[in-house]
């Protein structure tokens, strides 16, 4: 079995931690000794590996480790304070990233204490193998309700990232494979308004191939998860670099803006600002392509038709499909030149002198013209009052990111680990008498069976994810309801203990170790977790 040698458990400190910080979570025994077993190793049954780890290493998944015998979990608890920071005056010393780290206390916390805390599922171990209750089921109050919140950390095999990438650049076609270090972990799904769309992960690349392609799947799974930057590569189309929040890297160009609309819906903005100031405007665009004088905002503004003639399928007046295929140049088409899709001017109705601008839907492709004698346009010197429209269209360009979301089914042992009858969690949650958190961060729960959760990874705590490998994602999750509620879908009562119980013993499971924690300041965009969904803002 795989050992690490990351962690040295003898040393004054663990993980960067000083002395004075409580050591690993000191976790249930590990399983009955195998007879084949060395003397000095000791089994981990966390996950479906069952790790024999030697004194002072860790497992195959560095989150567990053999220290003097004890199987701990190497990561402290993640705690989220309500207030915009954690309290000096209860916490010690500030780290590089401005979390805070708890030092051990028995001190007697009050509600309001209670109500300023919230114990998150990153660092808090699994249920695995599932017929024990997870390792925090925490009381506290809200506003004088009394509340539950069962944490955990899930083993998700079956999971994936829907990433969301801002560009109108083309990234390769739909259902194409998507790969990391050459194998295959992912596909191109539907592009959305604005946006290019792809599906990463997934059970069937986890499991479903080879034991390469398994173990890279889950690689760059867990990287884009804890927001660090993964480059793939898509058959037949670009090589990217994304990372979760930041602007995406399209062959080797890093994209700045996210176009304002199509071509039509920018003919339409617009199309005020241009009048008087053009005799047409074309706005280039793969999907649809417009045309001013031919579209009804034109129409509406009683412009005279140009007579400009575009490649492409007509579509409605003013709106052109396919005009060029698509690509990384005007309006995410394959064409440097717009006058490309220009196959001429109508003489009984086009005059010289006109005036065109050609624009794409950033801005960040323009050019303006004249028509000749002939009726060719001239590039000519762009007007201040034409510069300025092409300016605001990049102006209300947002700014082009990827947005990285995961989507992850909670099964058995989720579900195990708060009632004995799993239905019931189900059901209570459908019903919106449970809040679903990840990290503390909003998850939404698809409709349908089952307990499919997504949440977006930028508002979860950094290195919230984690593998095991069978190969399957780590990640948090907490429920979070009323006593009552939770009494009343067979929850585990008997486990329930307080926050301050939790802050001086550690999980359920444990020989009575304090707890190590960190304490993080809520993400000021997250409600706080304890608020049931209707109060969520």
């Amino acid at each position: 079995m795989t050992e690490h040698t990351k962690v040295d458990f003898g040393a004054d400190s663990v993980d960067g931690e000083t002395a004075s910080t409580p050591g690993p979570t000191v976790l249930e025994k590990a399983a009955p000794r195998s007879e084949r077993m060395a003397s000095n190793k000791i089994e981990c049954n966390a996950c479906p590996v069952l790790c024999q780890i030697s004194e002072g290493r860790t497992g195959a998944c560095d989150r567990y480790a053999n220290a003097d015998g004890r199987l701990i979990r190497v990561d402290p608890v993640v705690f989220l304070s309500r207030a915009s920071s954690p309290s000096t005056s209860e916490a010690g010393a500030s780290n590089a990233n401005a979390a805070i780290e708890f030092g051990a206390s028995s001190e007697v916390r009050g509600p309001a204490a209670e109500q300023a805390l919230f114990v998150t599922g990153v660092g808090a171990s699994s249920t695995y193998p599932d017929y024990k209750p997870a390792p925090f089921i925490v009381a506290s109050k809200l506003d004088d309700v009394d509340m539950i919140t069962v944490v955990t950390e899930g083993i998700f095999s079956y999971c994936s990232f829907k990433v969301k990438i801002d560009t109108d650049r083309f990234l390769g076609p739909e259902q194409s494979n998507v790969r990391c270090h050459g194998e295959i972990v992912g596909h191109v799904t539907t592009a959305e308004y604005g946006s290019q769309m792809l599906s990463l992960g997934g059970v069937h690349h986890l499991t479903g191939g080879s034991k390469k392609e398994g173990r890279v799947t889950c690689d760059m799974m867990l990287a884009l998860g804890n927001k660090e930057a993964v480059e793939l590569s898509i058959d037949g189309g670009a090589s990217l670099v994304i990372r979760a929040g930041a602007a995406p890297v399209v062959d080797g160009v890093e994209e700045q803006r996210m176009r304002v609309g199509c071509g039509s819906a920018t003919i339409g903005i617009f199309a005020k600002q241009w009048f008087g100031h053009a005799d047409e405007v074309v706005v280039v665009d793969d999907h649809i392509t417009g045309v001013l004088t031919e579209h009804q905002a034109g129409r509406c503004l009683g412009m005279t038709r140009s007579g400009v003639k575009i490649r492409g399928r007509k579509s409605t007046p003013g709106r052109y499909f396919q005009v060029a295929n698509p690509g990384t140049g005007w309006g995410g088409t394959d064409i440097q030149d717009p006058l490309a899709i220009v196959e001429g001017f109508d003489p009984a109705v086009a005059r010289p002198g006109m005036r065109l601008l050609m624009v794409s839907t950033t801005g960040e492709h323009a050019q303006w013209y004249e028509l000749d004698q002939d009726l060719v346009p001239r590039i000519t010197a762009m007007p201040d009052a034409v510069r300025h429209t092409v300016e605001r269209i990049g102006e209300n360009c947002e700014p082009s990111l990827a947005t990285v979301l995961f989507l992850g089914g909670a099964g058995g042992s989720l579900r195990a680990g708060a009632t004995e009858n799993p239905v019931l969690l189900t059901r209570a949650i459908k019903q919106k008498l449970v809040n679903v958190t990840c990290g503390g961060a909003p998850a939404y729960v698809w409709p349908g069976g089952g307990i499919t959760v997504m949440v977006d990874v930028s508002r979860m705590p950094d290195r919230s994810f984690g593998t095991v490998p069978t190969p399957a994602i780590v990640a948090p999750i907490e429920f979070t309801m009323t006593y009552d509620a939770y009494r009343d879908l067979g929850g585990h009562l008997d486990a329930v203990r307080s926050l301050e119980s939790v802050l001086a013993n550690g999980p359920e499971h444990t020989e009575g170790a304090p707890l190590a924690r960190r304490t993080l300041a809520r993400n000021p965009d997250n409600p706080w977790p304890l608020a049931m969904p209707p109060m969520l803002g």
